[in-house]
């Protein structure tokens, strides 16, 4: 993996090059990390003006699903690195990018595993033998509903490809199975199966958790040693709403021995892809044991909280693990955010009660620049600190419900 001696100017020819694909709030984080450092920044997305192109050196549009965009575009601006902030990407042909000389993050391969959820899980149960849920895979209608027979009541459904909770169901009974598999089949970003006229599915067992959790690991290179070393930041909490999340909190309580199992199995998945950057591992925590969940090779969203908590950020920690920098996973505070939705359908809105939400103790609102807004959409975090979890918690909270979105009127 190619790690830098010097970092070039941006803008000139010698110049340091990252290119991003997907530039929403993540994206756009990640985008200013690189930027602190001095490093030039591609944002590629699907439509324009998205987060990250806002504030990225060059921003470009185009279909991230067509495997040929992708390779003339990574053409012509010959990057240094690439890395991966979306699901909808042609992941295929990062693995000829990469033998090109391209570093791909993690690796092309790692991120064609992630962002499938049958090659990961795959990977997770059948190859490490990592504590899963009971799983089944089903290509059409008829297969999906043997996988629920067999697997019972409740159980969940996902699209292979998605993400914030996108096409995923908790199936409680008979009267869910159908609804179930369209919102599966129009929700995620599926790859068809091959002859089977629909879009593949994981059904799996629903596990009885006390909680759940984000670990975020990350793996760069060991200052001292020049060797591969990992990390790990102080587990994540966190509260979901149809499988996209509501808030988060940090660090989340749980026991030494839960503790050591969570970084164990965080350990074991991310040693086993490869590469450098940040992981979000999802775990189910039951007791002291801990279940797999998945893995996200890239910032998660649940970690937007370490913009507040950490010394140093999921982002900026990202950004400085492909670069082969130094990594402090400190945690300064106990922290929290939660979202701030859109709570309308608008090619344009208004923010309100800014004054207020930064009145909150301790507490930072971001605002994304998302270009319009829909009902569930993701418009903004309140970021919070205090003493402890529970406080941070209420702070964010207050906060976030402090800002008022107003749709634009059309003109």
């Amino acid at each position: 993996m190619y790690t830098p001696d010097t970092i070039g100017t941006p803008l000139a020819a010698d110049s340091t090059r990252v290119m991003i694909f997907g530039s929403g709030e993540l994206g756009k984080e990640v985008v200013i990390a690189f930027q602190r450092l001095g490093v030039e920044v591609h944002a590629v997305d699907r439509y324009e003006h998205a987060p990250a192109q806002q504030v990225a050196h060059f921003s470009y549009t185009i279909d991230m699903t067509d495997a040929e965009a992708v390779r003339e575009l990574v053409a012509y601006v010959r990057p240094d690195y690439i890395v991966p902030e979306i699901e909808a990407l042609a992941t295929d042909i990062l693995g000829e990018i990469e033998q090109a000389g391209v570093t791909v993050i993690p690796t092309a391969r790692a991120t064609q595993l992630t962002m499938d959820r049958e090659g990961i899980r795959r990977l997770a149960n059948e190859q490490l033998g990592l504590p899963t849920s009971a799983y089944r895979f089903a290509s059409n209608f008829d297969q999906y509903v043997e996988a629920i027979a067999a697997l019972g009541f409740p159980c969940v459904v996902k699209p292979l490809m998605s993400s914030s909770g996108k096409g995923q169901s908790v199936l409680r009974g008979p009267d869910d199975v159908a609804a179930a598999w369209d919102y599966a089949q129009t929700g995620g970003h599926t790859v068809q199966a091959p002859g089977a006229g629909s879009k593949k599915v994981i059904v799996e067992r629903y596990v009885t958790f006390d909680y759940e959790i984000t670990l975020l690991t990350v793996r760069s290179i060991d200052p001292v040693t020049g060797e591969d070393a990992t990390w790990f930041c102080e587990p994540i909490g966190h509260k979901q709403h149809e499988g996209d999340y509501v808030e988060s909190w940090q660090p989340a309580r749980m026991s030494q021995v839960a503790l050591e199992n969570a970084r164990s199995v965080a350990a074991r998945i991310t040693n086993a892809l490869g590469g450098r950057g940040v992981f979000g591992v999802e775990l189910f925590v039951a007791g002291d044991d801990v279940y797999f969940s998945e893995v996200s090779p890239r910032p998660h969203d649940t970690g937007m909280v370490t913009m507040a908590s950490q010394r140093f950020s999921e982002f900026e920690l990202h950004a400085r693990a492909i670069l082969g920098l130094p990594i402090d996973v400190t945690l300064t505070s106990p922290g929290a955010s939660a979202v701030i939705y859109g709570g309308c359908e608008s090619a344009a809105v208004r923010f309100g009660g800014l004054s207020q939400a930064l009145a909150v103790p301790e507490t930072d609102v971001r605002l994304f620049g998302k270009p319009n807004a829909h009902m569930r959409r993701r418009m903004g975090v309140a970021l919070s600190t205090a003493p402890d979890v529970a406080q941070a918690r209420e702070r964010a909270r207050s906060a976030a419900a402090a800002i008022t979105v107003h749709a634009c009127k059309e003109h």
